[in-house]
This record gives structure tokens, sequence and C-alpha cells, in this order.
């Protein structure tokens, strides 16, 4: 009877192996993964995010395709908690961060990083009718921003969050624009691209004037791609097909679906 068991349990322990090297990522002869898991925070309008059937859709998720395309790999999409998105790609848990990602010094000395890919500014929502039109304006007020986001990063570098009544922040941008339609905050600070996709969507159902963006802003920043130390093949292997579609206009057609006024 104990042979027997022993014999049973050296099977599984055997089997269990097996499974343990057919995880192992396969990858071509140039190193690229056959399948690449892309990190994202999915509410991240219009970069990464749900739609209203489930469907994680956006530009990214465009732009993510095509590259994966190009460089013939198969791509999966995998929704993170955007706090821990370095330790989940340090972790092996994800392949790349892709998802409105602002180049920094720090993420490029702890990641690989593509070329940037889209540049945009940091900008500051009001309610509409609001007698807000400045940075000055905030000195008191309760602002809002998601938990390590460019925009977070960008208001504490300025120094300007001392300024304010309250700095609050949120796991997602969703729930600052909840805070903000409730009073609970005077005004958020975000990615513009978000920013003016959530603007026009939240005013095109409500049909009437909700938010203002003021001219002043938080700075320009640059979004890339961001791969786990080491693995610069698989990042220039990106660069390289993200040119290739801006100059087979592929990489214009996906940019005018999302961001078209």
């Amino acid at each position: 009877m104990k042979k027997v068991l022993l014999l049973m349990i050296a099977a599984l322990l055997f089997v269990m192996c097996s499974v343990k090297k057919d995880e192992k990522k396969e990858v071509s002869k140039d190193g690229i993964p056959k399948k690449i898991i892309v990190g994202l925070d999915d509410s991240f309008v219009p970069m990464g995010f749900k739609n209203e059937k489930g469907e994680i859709v956006g530009f990214d998720i465009d732009l993510a395709r095509a590259v994966a395309k190009k460089i013939g790999s198969e791509v999966e999409f995998k929704p993170i908690n955007w706090d821990s998105k370095i330790l989940d790609l340090n972790a092996g848990n994800i392949d790349l961060i892709w998802n409105g990602l602002t180049i920094t010094d720090e993420r490029k000395k702890e990641t690989e990083m593509s070329n940037p890919y889209l540049t945009v500014h940091q900008l500051i929502v009001a309610r509409a009718g609001e007698k807000i039109e400045n940075k000055n304006d905030l000195i008191g007020k309760n602002v809002g921003s998601q938990t390590q986001s460019s925009g977070e990063e960008a208001v504490k570098k300025s120094g300007f969050d001392k300024k304010f009544k309250e700095f609050k922040t949120y796991a997602q941008y969703d729930q600052a624009f909840m805070d903000l339609d409730a009073r609970r905050v005077d005004a958020i600070v975000a990615d513009e691209v978000l920013a003016k996709y959530t603007k026009k969507v939240k005013e095109t159902q409500a049909k009437k004037e909700l938010y203002k963006i003021l001219k002043e802003d938080f700075g320009q920043e640059e979004y890339a791609v961001a791969a786990k130390k080491g693995n610069a093949k698989l990042i220039d292997a990106i660069n390289k097909a993200i040119e290739e579609l801006k100059k087979d206009g592929t990489y214009q057609q996906i940019y005018s679906k999302w961001f078209k006024d």
C-alpha cells in the first residue's frame, strides 16, 4: 500500500513538474515572447478600459494589438492594481505595462522603457460655472487625482499640493469625478486624454455642460511602454513596430478613432 501511495505521489509530482515546464514562456528566435501579457488599469479612459459589454478597449489596446501583430505575438490584457504595477512587472505576472504610463527618471532606472509614443498634459478640471480659472484659485481648495498617477506626481513635484486644503487621491479616476460631481472636491488633476474623453462622454449623456478645463495645467508628459529590466529585446521590437505603424498610417487611424473631436 505504501509503495502504491509513493508511486502515486511520484507520478503527481512528475505531472506538476511537466505542467510547470509547459507554463514557461515560449519565445521566438528573436527572443520575443509568443504571448505577451499587458498589465493595465482597466478604468483609464480612453487608453484602456471596460466598455458596456465588459470588453477591454481603448487607444493603448488597439495600438498594442497592432504592435503584437507586427512582431508575431499573441497579446493578453490583464487588469492590475495600478499602485503595484512595477511589483507585478518584476514578479513576472505581466510582461508589459502599457496604459498611459508616463516616462520618469525613476521608471527609466527600474524598467526598460520604450520611446515615447504619445505626448499629453496634466489638466485641471473643475465644475462648469465655478469661480476657478487658474492654479491660484485652487489655493485652500480640495483637489483630487488618482493614487500613483502622473497627475499626483505632477502636482507634488510642483509643490502646489501644500497650498490645497486637501489633496485627495483615489484608486480610480471615476471615483474622483464622482466626488467632483458631489462637490466633495473642487477640482481634479488628470491626464489630458482622460480628462477630455470623460468630459465629452459625461456631457453628451447629460446633454449639458458639466465641467471646464482650465488654461493652466501641471505640465507636459510623454507616454511609453515598460518591460522588466533586462528585457530590452522586447522593447526594441515594440519601438520598431510603432515606427512602422506610423509610416503605414495605422497609428494615425487608431489615434483618430479615439481622439477625434
